[in-house]
C-alpha cells in the first residue's frame, strides 16, 4: 500500500496574496454585476449595452504593455495599493452620479474605463508575484487556488448580494464596490518583499556584473521566438475574442429572452459559477493525472459546446446548466494556461510579457463584445451560437498545438536569496 501524496504548503506570502486577492474579487464581482444592471436602467440597446462589457476591456488595449513595463520596475505592492486606490476614488464618483441623477451611458463608460486602467495594474501585479511566492512545481496549485477563489467569491458571494442590493437601491453595491477595492489596495503592502520587484534587480551576472534589464523589444523577441507561445498567443486571442462575443448581451439574454428578473440575475450567475469553481479546484488534480495538453484541449473543446449549447435552446435551465458546461472548461483550461506562461518566461520580463499577452487577448476583446452586441439585434442567442461554434472549430484545428503543452520546458534563470527554488 502505498504512502498518500503529501503536497508542501504554499506558504505565508503566497496566504497574504490571496487574501489581498479575495478582497479585490468580492469587488470585483460586485462591480462587474451592477453596473450592466444599471446600464440597463439607461437603455435597452443590445450594442451599447454590449459596449459596456467592450469598455471593460479596452484598458487592456490601451495600457496592458505600459501597466507591464510599470510592474518591472517599481514595488508591485505599491502598485496594486495605488491601483485599487484609483478604483475606490473611481466607485465613489459614480455612486455620487447615481445619487444626483446625472449618470449617463457616457458617463458609465467612462467610469468602467477608469475602472480597467486600475484592473491592468492589479491584476498584472497578481499574476506576476505568484511565480516569487511558491516553487515551480507549485504553480499549478497556487494559480487553481487563486481562480477558485476568485470564483467563488465573485459568484457565490459578491454576485448575488449584488443583485439583492441593487434590486434595494442602485447605489449600494457601488459604494461595497469602493470599500472592497480600497481594503485590497492597503491588503497588498503586506505581500513579502520578496514579490516586490522582478527578480533581475541586483542580480549579479556571470562575470559579477548587474544584470541589464531586458528591453521591450527584447521581450517581444523572447515571445515571437518561443513557436509554442507565439501560436498559443493567437490562438487564445482568438478564443477570448470568439466569448466574448458570445457574451456581451448575455443580461439582456437572460433578462429579455429567458425572462429572468432582475434580482436574481445574480442567483443565476452564482449558479453558472458552480462550473467555474468545479473546474478551477479539480484543474491541478487533472494536470497531475492527464497531463497539461490533454487537459487543455478538452477543457476549451468542453467551453466551446458549452457557450454553444446556451444558443441552441429555449428551455432557461438548460441554457443556464450549459453556460455551467462552458464556464467549467474556461476555468479548467485558465490554470494550465496561466502556469505555463509563468514557468516559460523569465521572471524578469514577466510583467511586460504578460502585458503583451492581454494587450493581444484581451485588446480584441471590446470589438468582438461591440460585434456581438450588434448581432444581438437580429437575436439575443445568436451571438452564442457563433461564438461558441468557432470556439469548437480552432479548438480541433490547434489540437496538436495544445497537446503539445505537456512538453514545454520552463525558463531556466537563477533564483534570488530567500525565494523559493
Amino acid at each position: 500500500m502505498s504512502a498518500p501524496v503529501t503536497r508542501t504548503p504554499l506558504g505565508a506570502g503566497f496566504g497574504r496574496l490571496w487574501t489581498a486577492a479575495i478582497a479585490s474579487n468580492l469587488a470585483d464581482g460586485l462591480g462587474r454585476t451592477a453596473v450592466p444592471l444599471i446600464a440597463t436602467t439607461l437603455t435597452r440597446d443590445p450594442a451599447l449595452i454590449a459596449g459596456v462589457s467592450a469598455v471593460t476591456f479596452l484598458p487592456w488595449l490601451l495600457f496592458g504593455i505600459p501597466a507591464g513595463m510599470l510592474l518591472d520596475r517599481v514595488d508591485r505592492r505599491v502598485a496594486m495599493a495605488v491601483a485599487n486606490s484609483l478604483r475606490f476614488a473611481v466607485a465613489a464618483v459614480l455612486a455620487i452620479l447615481i445619487t444626483t441623477d446625472a449618470l449617463t451611458i457616457w458617463l458609465l463608460y467612462a467610469c468602467v474605463l477608469a475602472f480597467g486602467l486600475g484592473e491592468t495594474v492589479f491584476d498584472n501585479a497578481t499574476s506576476t508575484v505568484v511565480p516569487a511566492l511558491v516553487s515551480r512545481d507549485q504553480l499549478d496549485r497556487a494559480n487553481g487556488r487563486m481562480q477558485s477563489a476568485e470564483i467563488t467569491i465573485q459568484n457565490f458571494i459578491a454576485t448575488p448580494i449584488a443583485g439583492f442590493l441593487f434590486a434595494v437601491a442602485i447605489v449600494l453595491p457601488v459604494w461595497l464596490t469602493g470599500a472592497g477595492f480600497l481594503v485590497a489596495g492597503m491588503l497588498a503592502l503586506s505581500i513579502p518583499a520578496a514579490a516586490a520587484h522582478a527578480a533581475h534587480q541586483g542580480e549579479p551576472g556571470e562575470h559579477g556584473t548587474t544584470e541589464p534589464r531586458p528591453t521591450l523589444s527584447a521581450v517581444v523577441g523572447f515571445l515571437w521566438q518561443q513557436r509554442f507561445l507565439r501560436w498559443m498567443i493567437l490562438l487564445t486571442s482568438t478564443t477570448a475574442s470568439a466569448l466574448a462575443f458570445a457574451q456581451g448581451s448575455v443580461v439582456l439574454l437572460l433578462l429579455q429572452t429567458f425572462s429572468v428578473p432582475a434580482a436574481l440575475i445574480g442567483v443565476v450567475t452564482a449558479a453558472v459559477g458552480v462550473g467555474a469553481l468545479v473546474g478551477a479546484l479539480v484543474s491541478s488534480r487533472f494536470v497531475e493525472r492527464f497531463g497539461r495538453g490533454r487537459v487543455m484541449f478538452w477543457a476549451i473543446l468542453v467551453s466551446g459546446v458549452g457557450i454553444l449549447g446556451v444558443g441552441v435552446t429555449a428551455n432557461v435551465f438548460i441554457a443556464i446548466g450549459a453556460y455551467a458546461i462552458g464556464a467549467f472548461g474556461v476555468a479548467v483550461w485558465n490554470v494550465p494556461w496561466g502556469a505555463l506562461r509563468q514557468a516559460i518566461i523569465p521572471n524578469a520580463m514577466l510583467g511586460r510579457a504578460l502585458g503583451i499577452v492581454r494587450t493581444l487577448g484581451w485588446g480584441l476583446t471590446p470589438i468582438a463584445t461591440v460585434l456581438g452586441g450588434f448581432v444581438a439585434r437580429i437575436d439575443l442567442r445568436l451571438p452564442f451560437v457563433i461564438g461558441g461554434g468557432l470556439v469548437v472549430v480552432l479548438t480541433l484545428v490547434a489540437s496538436r498545438l495544445i497537446l503539445s503543452a505537456s512538453v514545454q520546458t520552463p525558463a531556466h534563470e537563477p533564483v534570488p536569496e530567500g525565494q523559493p527554488s
